[in-house]
C-alpha cells in the first residue's frame, strides 16, 4: 500500500478549529483566492442550473476543461453553455447525462474521456434534489427517486470514472453533499437520510481510495438561492397531489407547506461552492480535506464532523485500516 501519509493538510481537530474561529467574511474571502486549473479536466453533473452551470463556467474561465452534464437534452440551458464556449473561447464541451441511468452514466463518462484523450482528473458529483414534506407522506415514488439521483446517481458517476482515475494513478471526486446530511431538520422528506448515506459512502471511498491517490472531499452547502427551490416545489406539489389523506392528515400544516418554499431571504453568494471546489482542486495532491463546510450564514455540523475525525481515530487508527484513516483525517 502506497501513499498512506499523504494528507499534510487536516480535515480534522486543527481545521475545524480554525473555521469556527474564523468570520463568515474571511471564509469567503478564503474561497475568492484566484487559482489557475489550466491542464485539469473536470466532469460535472447537473449543469444546468445553481452551482453546477456556475461551477462549469468558474473552472473553465480558470484554465480547465469542463465537461459540463445534464440530463433532457437538447434544452436552452445546454445552448447556452456552448454559446458561451464560443464567445469566451472556453474548453467547454456540454454532453447528455441522466444520473439515474446506468447507460447513460458509461456513454457520457465514456465520451468524456474521448474528448479529453484519457481519463479525468476530477469529478464534480453535483447533481440533486430535494423534495419536502412528513416522512410519512413520502411514497416510495418520491423516496426512490430522492435515493437514485442524491446517492446511487453519484454512485453509478463515480464506479464510471473511477477505473480511468485508478489507472491514471490519481484523482479528484467531490460529492455534494448538505448542511442536512449532518444535521436534522423535520418535514424536509428524505433528503437528510439521503444525503447521511451520501456522506457515509463518501467516506467510505476516501479511505478506500488512498492507495490510488485518489481524493474525495464532501462539500456541506447550507442554504443559497439556486434554482433547486423551484425544483423541490415542483416535485412537493407532485407528490402531495397524490397523497394518500390517510398519511397527511396527521400533519396539516407541513403539508400545507409542501410546494411552496421560495428559499426566500437567502442572500449568500451561490458562487462559494465553485470558489470553494476550484480551491480545493488546486491543492497539492492528498492536501484536500474530507468534508468542506460552506455558509452563508451558520456552519452547525462543525462539531459533528471533529466528533466523527476524532471517533474513527480513537476506534480504528491503530487497526489494520489506521494508515487508511490517518491519511484521511490526519493523526
Amino acid at each position: 500500500m502506497t501513499n498512506l501519509t499523504r494528507r499534510s493538510l487536516l480535515a480534522g481537530a486543527a481545521a475545524t478549529t480554525a473555521l469556527a474561529a474564523t468570520s463568515l467574511r474571511a471564509q469567503v474571502d478564503m474561497v475568492q483566492a484566484p487559482v489557475d486549473l489550466t491542464g485539469t479536466s473536470i466532469l460535472i453533473t447537473g449543469c444546468s442550473s445553481g452551482f453546477g452551470k456556475l461551477g462549469a463556467e468558474h473552472y473553465a474561465r480558470l484554465g480547465a476543461r469542463v465537461f459540463a452534464t445534464m440530463r433532457n437534452m437538447p434544452r436552452p440551458e445546454a445552448d447556452e453553455l456552448r454559446d458561451l464556449a464560443i464567445t469566451e473561447e472556453l474548453d467547454l464541451f456540454v454532453i447528455e447525462i441522466d444520473v439515474q441511468d446506468d447507460e447513460s452514466v458509461m456513454a457520457g463518462v465514456i465520451e468524456a474521456e474521448r474528448l479529453n484523450g484519457g481519463p479525468l482528473d476530477v469529478l464534480v458529483n453535483n447533481a440533486g434534489i430535494g423534495l419536502s414534506g412528513p416522512i410519512e407522506v413520502q411514497d416510495m415514488e418520491a423516496t426512490q427517486m430522492m435515493f437514485d439521483i442524491n446517492v446511487f446517481g453519484c454512485h453509478r458517476m463515480a464506479r464510471a470514472v473511477l477505473p480511468g482515475m485508478r489507472a491514471k494513478g490519481g484523482g479528484r471526486i467531490f460529492q455534494m453533499s448538505s448542511q442536512l446530511g449532518r444535521v436534522i431538520a423535520p418535514n424536509t422528506g428524505h433528503y437528510s437520510p439521503a444525503k447521511f448515506a451520501l456522506e457515509a459512502m463518501s467516506e467510505a471511498m476516501a479511505y478506500e481510495l488512498v492507495p490510488h491517490n485518489i481524493d474525495v472531499t464532501i462539500v456541506e452547502p447550507g442554504g443559497y438561492p439556486t434554482q433547486v427551490w423551484i425544483n423541490r416545489n415542483r416535485y412537493a406539489s407532485e407528490l402531495k397531489s397524490r397523497a394518500r389523506p390517510i398519511h397527511t392528515a396527521g400533519y396539516p400544516e407541513a403539508v400545507e407547506r409542501m410546494g411552496t418554499e421560495d428559499g426566500s431571504g437567502r442572500s449568500a453568494d451561490p458562487m462559494d461552492i465553485p470558489r470553494l471546489i476550484a480551491k480545493t482542486i488546486a491543492m497539492p495532491k492528498g492536501s484536500g480535506p474530507l468534508r468542506t463546510p460552506v455558509s452563508g450564514s451558520a456552519i452547525p455540523q462543525l462539531a459533528i464532523n471533529q466528533t466523527t475525525r476524532d471517533t474513527q481515530l480513537a476506534w480504528l487508527g491503530n487497526s489494520g485500516y489506521g494508515p487508511m484513516i490517518k491519511a484521511v483525517h490526519g493523526g
